[in-house]
């Protein structure tokens, strides 16, 4: 009998940071190591991600958990009793079993990705490492600290769709540290927020953080956020670019797009001239989500179109293995987001962030709106070599947690681990800054 076998299961109801209710799992081993997780969710969800199971009716806008917590007590405590926690994929594939529906529409994936990751910790506590250098050691990889992907501006279905596009966001690559981009980030943060005030548009905080977008058009949010960067003492597209996530599934209307701060209503090709007029103009170096789910097609020639940038697939993806290969037989993504409880198990977001590895593309491991103070994807995003990190604004403390322990492994792991290091070995970090050197020099 091994100190390390699970001997017990808990679940609970705890709150995320919008106050609804979610689920949190505690494994116990036999030695006395205990192990916690607490299950996310987001607003803007996938149709083919894996299904979060909430109790319908009226209690709580019919958001409550209770059948969730009691899955895991009734039924996946017994199958996990006596278990190697360090076996994380023997669990995984005991909670895949449990659930023929291939999707946790049974078990619930808020129940599922709970017990996971809450296995994960009790596994790293049973070896006495930090639970990066365990996920390190389980998936056999070099651990890096990723770069930061962080909203200023949160839109679409993370601020009422006052804006369309869902998160307005900068990444700091030519930083030399982590650290370093966190003193960056918050100086442009900052800044935004007091250029907001003195043209009277400051009106509080969306879902993640970001501020609220108080804005008429979308490219109005877009010239407040280079603003922003001006006023924080940075040059756009030097070491600080921009990114978007377009979150377009939210905005299909019919076979079109629908761009509701203006009125029009356009087709795929019309929405594709827009988004590539902005990345024209702007120092924009990463595109999520900039067409509907299932818009494979479209993907591909957008990425075509726009080859030195990142294309990243979220609701296309889904964390999803098989989505993922079918993505990079079609051509359609250079770059996955990999969000744990859309698999609904560590094991199954470790494969889609294989495949996506295979298909020679980036990986961003990423929060969901709906967060807490579990800090677990930060450790999966450097135990796994991710590369990058996205968890929202640089506000809120479910948000701040995460950017804090990534700066506590980046003291354990030295500056070195840093991926973004000299600038110039991210080619599309490279391709920004040179567009916008021409800018500068008149020659546009």
């Amino acid at each position: 009998m091994s100190n390390s076998e699970i001997s017990d299961v808990q679940a609970r109801r705890v709150w995320d940071s919008r106050g609804l209710p979610t689920v949190e799992v505690e494994v116990r081993t036999r030695s006395g190591g205990l192990g916690r997780a607490i299950a996310p969710a987001g607003a803007s969800c996938g149709t083919h991600e894996a299904v979060e199971l909430r109790d319908g009716g009226d209690r709580l806008g019919g958001k409550d958990v209770s059948r969730a917590v009691a899955n895991v007590e009734e039924l996946i405590a017994p199958a996990l009793r006596g278990v190697d926690a360090r076996d994380q994929c023997g669990v995984d594939a005991k909670l895949d079993g449990l659930d023929s529906s291939g999707a946790f529409r049974t078990l619930g994936a808020n129940a599922s990705v709970a017990t996971s990751l809450a296995v994960l910790h009790a596994g790293a506590q049973s070896t006495g490492v930090p639970l990066w250098r365990h996920v390190a050691d389980t998936f056999d990889r070099a651990p890096s600290i990723p770069l930061a992907e962080t909203q200023i501006f949160g839109g679409g279905a993370h601020a009422s769709g006052r804006v369309d596009v869902q998160d307005f966001m900068i990444m700091v690559p030519g930083a030399g540290s982590f650290d370093e981009s966190m003193v960056v980030t918050a100086e442009i943060y900052r800044a935004a927020g007091r250029c907001m005030a003195e043209q009277g548009r400051l009106a509080g905080v969306a879902d993640e953080g970001g501020w609220w977008p108080n804005f008429d058009s979308n490219e109005q949010a877009l010239d407040m956020l280079m603003r922003a960067i001006e006023a924080a003492g940075e040059t756009p597209g030097e070491r600080v670019v921009i990114s978007l996530d377009i979150a377009a599934t939210q905005l299909r209307h019919g076979s079109g797009y629908r761009m509701a701060l203006e009125g029009a209503l356009l087709d795929a090709d019309g929405f594709s001239e827009r988004i590539a007029r902005w990345i024209e103009r702007y120092p924009i170096v990463a595109i999520e989500d900039p067409f509907a789910e299932d818009a494979y097609e479209n993907f591909a020639r957008f990425r075509q179109r726009t080859a030195a940038i990142q294309v990243v697939g979220d609701d296309l993806l889904v964390t999803n293995a098989l989505r993922v290969r079918e993505a990079a037989a079609a051509g359609a993504c250079n770059t996955a987001l990999i969000k744990v409880n859309q698999a609904g198990t560590v094991s199954r977001a470790v494969a889609a962030l294989d495949e996506a590895h295979r298909a020679g593309w980036r990986t961003i491991v990423s929060a969901r709106s709906g967060e807490s103070e579990d800090v677990s994807i930060v450790h999966l995003a450097v135990g796994l070599g991710a590369g990058q990190l996205k968890v929202g604004s640089f506000a809120r403390s479910e948000r701040m947690a995460k950017w804090n322990e990534c700066v506590r492994i980046e003291q354990a792991l030295g500056s070195k681990a840093f991926v973004a290091g000299e600038p110039l070995t991210n080619t599309w970090w490279a391709r920004s800054g040179q567009r916008a050197a021409k800018s500068s020099s008149g020659a546009n």
